[in-house]
């Protein structure tokens, strides 16, 4: 698993995605509130509206590498902000995702803890009602199930089973490797379309013939 997490780190969520066009990611609603470092983790999850009683539940509970994963349920009152945060980082966590409202922003910058949420929004909920804890939730509109593996920057988030992502790997570094030698070869002064097999590529493509994009460096 840490291995996992490791070479995570080190790509991108664009090159995930690039080996898999249907990766579970959530939608363009869900954004970073905070700079910095890139959020990577293990779900812990939950899900209540208007009333953040659950989510001290989730923190409280939560281990170093965890990743708070919150279905705000479509409430318009935060159900997270500083003092959370600070303790997320306190307690050595991965990371914030609400698909909802937080408050604090101003705040979160100083914070080295990756905070993701629909909005912001200055009214904090109640902390009187139960919801779900370590149950499958929508987030962001897709599913994510406890323990999942999480994965964000600052393009946006990705999830899946270490199994599901472990499998995108290989092919995402080779990607990044052909990436590096393509900004060197930009340094050097040569075209994008001399790094591909753009030309052929289009050709085939204009025949209707089977046809991949790729770098040939």
């Amino acid at each position: 698993m840490n291995d996992l997490l490791d070479q995570l780190r080190a790509l991108e969520t664009s090159m995930l995605a690039d080996m898999n066009k249907q990766i579970r990611a959530m939608d363009t609603g869900i954004r970073r509130i905070n700079p910095g470092r890139k959020l990577v983790g293990r779900a812990r999850t939950a899900s209540c509206r208007n009333d953040f009683l659950t989510v001290m539940r989730v923190l409280a509970d939560a281990e170093p590498g965890d990743v708070l994963v919150i279905d705000g349920r479509g409430g318009h009152l935060a159900l997270a902000g500083e003092m959370f945060a600070m303790e997320a980082h306190r307690k050595q966590l991965g990371g914030i995702i609400v698909d909802g409202m937080v408050r604090d922003s101003g705040a979160m910058q100083d914070i080295d803890l990756p905070v993701y949420a629909r909005a912001v929004h200055p009214v904090a909920g109640t902390i009187q009602n139960i919801g779900e804890i370590q149950t499958v939730i929508s987030c962001g509109g897709t599913t994510v199930a406890p323990g999942d593996i999480v994965f964000a920057d600052a393009d946006g988030v990705v999830c899946g089973t270490e199994e599901e992502l472990s499998v995108l790997v290989p092919g995402a570094q080779d990607l990044m490797a052909n990436e590096m030698k393509a900004f060197a070869s930009f340094k050097q002064g040569t075209a994008l379309m001399d790094m591909l097999n753009f030309e052929d590529h289009y050709a085939k493509r204009v025949a209707g013939e089977d046809s991949d994009l790729s770098y040939i460096l």
